[in-house]
């Protein structure tokens, strides 16, 4: 059975950082698509970053400050989040999506399996 938690959200300072992780289980990192979304309130869930085979996107409004990796020994996927914003917070989750993959950024509605979240606030 395929199974996400995210962990390591909080409040932080703004340009304070925070690293999420995502502990997958059930499946191997090898072989899927790992992704972050968040949904802030208010908002529709929007793309933070996306890291397949090695391919990683970042969205627009994050590039430069966040960074997507996996560790595949420990089987989680972590977003290091730097120089945070007010306008980061927003309740964060990690998805993923299996074979067959495509190096191409994938919409939310492609991804299979997502964890609960976990809450970011960026406040001073």
């Amino acid at each position: 059975q395929v199974q996400l938690v995210e962990s390591g959200g909080g409040l932080v300072q703004p340009g304070g950082s925070l690293r999420l992780s995502c502990a997958a289980s059930g499946f191997s990192l090898d072989y899927f698509a790992m992704g972050w979304f968040r949904e802030a309130p208010g908002k529709e869930r929007e793309f933070v970053a996306q890291d397949t085979l090695g391919t990683t996107y970042y969205a627009d409004s994050v590039k430069g400050r966040f960074t997507i990796s996996r560790d595949k020994d420990k089987s989680s996927q972590y977003l290091q989040m730097n120089s945070l914003k007010p306008e980061d917070t927003a309740v964060y989750y990690c998805a993923t999506k299996g074979p067959p993959l495509r190096l191409a950024k994938l919409t939310q509605w492609e991804y299979t399996y997502w964890g609960q979240g976990t809450q970011v606030t960026v406040s001073s």
